[in-house]
């Protein structure tokens, strides 16, 4: 079976975890990869799998993920990682969304590949909320070697001679509580592996609903080093994102008494790098994902038809610019198309 595909009804995907398996082969690869829920410790390591179809995945290791990349037909990579609250299978089916929508847009473009980290299978919200914060920051430490193993794979003379370079972009989208883990990942992945500063790796970030600091983003916060590694950053947010509503009472416990990246957008524009650009969500969120209006840059009112937000990202995707008719523009207001509004 082929690792990339353009059927719907094909599960076959590429991914990239933290999540312990039931049975853990290493060094030996596992080819009967099952996660094991009730354990939301992250690994030490990272494991590049491939899902055979729903419920059965295999451990393929790194040096054939990459290459599978590769020697694929798409021109670029999409990482997808998910908020919290998430189990893998819930994971799996967003990524198959995406990856549907992107090939509707244009066939051949855009490979999603989700990387999953240990959500809690707990009941409650708020029990799991705290659990999956900890997981977060200990996830970081897998997929800060997973970017360094990733360098080392592209500067190697037998993988990518001269005359076979790599040419996929890369790009990220980090959803809710992905944010953190990708704010993490880079802080450590810069302390322990590029102490002389992070490489220009990712074409655009895409930060969406994202449960951190609104100041995360500022010059000399932790989160300065996502526009070091990006050549854009485009923070999406809306106010009434009733989810991180939840997560700003929640994080009063640790005395964070500021608003959400995803509530408000930056807190101060002028603060941050020149490469963050900012997407006012509010007219559209709740429509695409009533009443919560957390989980909104997939579908629009219907599954399988893009929304604006998506459309957004896409375009961004194709053309590396976030407002090509005007690149001195920092923020923008996405509507509804022919100016609906949600009431």
């Amino acid at each position: 079976m082929s690792l990339f595909t353009n059927h719907p009804g094909d599960f076959t995907m590429l991914f990239i975890t933290s999540r312990m398996p039931t049975v853990n082969t290493e060094p030996e690869l596992n080819s009967n990869f099952v996660f094991d829920l009730g354990n939301n410790s992250s690994s030490r390591g990272f494991f590049c799998c491939n899902r055979v179809k729903k419920g059965v995945a295999e451990e393929i290791g790194s040096k054939k993920f990459l290459a599978a990349i590769k020697a694929s037909k798409y021109r670029q990579v999409l990482i997808y990682i998910h908020g919290f609250s998430n189990l893998p299978e819930n994971v799996f089916a967003d990524a198959e969304e995406l990856q549907a929508l992107c090939n509707k847009e244009k066939n051949g473009e855009l490979l999603v590949v989700p990387i999953v980290w240990p959500c809690d299978n707990d009941l409650g919200l708020v029990k799991d909320y705290w659990d999956d914060q900890k997981s977060a920051d200990q996830s970081a430490f897998a997929f800060a070697r997973m970017f360094q193993k990733f360098m080392e794979w592209r500067s190697s003379s037998d993988e990518n001679p001269d005359e076979d370079p790599c040419l996929k972009r890369i790009n990220i989208l980090a959803h809710s509580m992905g944010n953190r883990v990708l704010r993490q990942t880079l802080s450590l992945w810069h302390k322990y592996d590029q102490p002389g500063g992070l490489p220009l790796l990712f074409r655009n970030t895409f930060l969406v609903a994202a449960d951190i600091l609104n100041e995360s983003l500022h010059k000399g916060k932790p989160g300065e080093l996502i526009s070091h590694a990006s050549r854009n950053v485009v923070v999406y947010f809306a106010s009434d994102d009733l989810a991180l509503r939840a997560s700003k009472v929640s994080n009063l416990k640790n005395a964070e008494a500021s608003r959400r990246l995803g509530h408000s957008g930056p807190e101060d524009m002028e603060q941050t790098p020149k490469n963050v650009y900012a997407i006012d969500c509010d007219d559209v969120n709740t429509v695409y994902d009533p009443p919560k209006g957390h989980s909104y840059f997939r579908s629009g009112r219907k599954k399988g038809e893009p929304g604006v937000v998506f459309e957004h990202i896409f375009q961004t995707v194709l053309t590396g610019r976030v407002f090509p008719n005007d690149e001195s523009r920092k923020s923008s207001i996405l509507e509804l198309p022919r100016s609906r509004s949600k009431s």
